[in-house]
């Protein structure tokens, strides 16, 4: 039922019906805060992540009932800080965390539930913005990598159009299984790649042209190019209830195929940390080593803010123009 029906909703008498119980509207009534701000995460990986930090600081400081937050001062979290620094926590990890309460505590603060965010004024470990940990590939490599799943079999064309999916348009392996046919759509001429991102965020992305050839080729053989709400990549063959109109799993994604290939190139092992990411890494280094503007590369990747797209930037750094190479004994 929509609000206009809840709202519009009578009895014959033309009274309101009441839908929620008087408990149950009380109940929901008296939901703390602290429990609103988990409801309103969206996205399930980050609710689990803030879950397990927001775990770790209670159990640090004591709390049991969530409406002690509201006593939490900015000692705690000091005194928190320099825990997680002797458990040896990764700098990044521990600004997560802080991150994770600061988020917290500043809904509270937006509630009227606290005064001031007890986090604020709390020094975080320096961020390393010189250059991401995710590891990318050469040009050879990413152009191996394209051509190693084979031509004539269904999986293998599936597989090219996935890896030139994931390295001409720099996708999140989360954006790309999200992917339905019509979201291949051509907008003012051009075809296009419509995408949803973090946080439910749509942007339009431009096809590569050898993409659209192997997605053209993919979707003939597989035979589901007129089911426009399928989703776009579908698994081949299954085992256990015989559905194939059904998206692919990320995971699916990373093992059979990013790994799969990467393992029968020798990538895997040339290149420590190899994953889906390292494909979007690879696509943001190489298109900001040919000069595309970096405000571009952040709209395309769908960063929120610039300075994460200035992680794959390394054309200060590139290993061809170090000194290293004018060495000559």
């Amino acid at each position: 039922m929509t609000t206009t029906e809840l709202i519009s909703a009578s009895d014959s008498e033309g009274l309101p019906v009441r839908i929620l119980t008087a408990a149950e509207f009380q109940g929901l009534a008296e939901v703390p805060p602290e429990l609103e701000w988990f409801a309103n995460i969206d996205n399930p990986k980050t609710r689990r992540a803030y879950q397990q930090d927001v775990k770790d600081f209670s159990t640090f400081v004591g709390i049991q009932r969530p409406e002690e937050f509201r006593l939490v001062t900015r000692a705690h979290f000091i005194a928190w800080r320099k825990d997680l620094e002797r458990r040896s926590l990764a700098s990044s990890t521990i600004r997560r965390k802080l991150s994770a309460l600061s988020s917290l505590f500043d809904y509270l603060c937006e509630q009227n539930a606290i005064s001031h965010n007890p986090v604020d004024g709390v020094k975080r470990p320096k961020a390393n913005n010189n250059e991401g940990l995710t590891p990318a590939l050469g040009d050879a490599q990413a152009r191996a990598l394209l051509e190693a799943p084979p031509e004539n079999t269904l999986k293998g064309k599936r597989d090219r159009a996935i890896l030139a999916a994931l390295l001409y348009h720099g996708l999140r392996r989360e954006e790309l299984c999200k992917l339905r046919v019509r979201d291949v759509q051509s907008r003012d001429g051009v075809l296009q790649l419509r995408v949803e991102g973090k946080g439910d965020k749509i942007r339009f992305v431009p096809v590569a042209a050898k993409a659209a050839r192997l997605i053209k080729e993919y979707l003939e053989a597989a035979g589901h190019a007129e089911e426009l709400n399928g989703p776009l990549f579908r698994p081949v063959r299954n085992n256990t209830t015989g559905t194939l109109n059904k998206p692919l799993n990320p995971t699916s994604i990373y093992k059979e195929v990013v790994r799969y290939y990467g393992d029968k190139l020798g990538i895997n092992a040339d290149v420590h940390g190899f994953c889906v990411h390292s494909l979007r890494a690879t696509a943001a280094t190489n298109a900001l080593e040919h000069n595309a503007d970096i405000a571009k590369v952040q709209e395309w990747l769908g960063h929120a803010n610039v300075s994460t797209t200035r992680m794959y930037d390394k054309r200060k750094n590139r290993p061809e123009d170090s000194p290293t190479f004018r060495v000559d004994y």
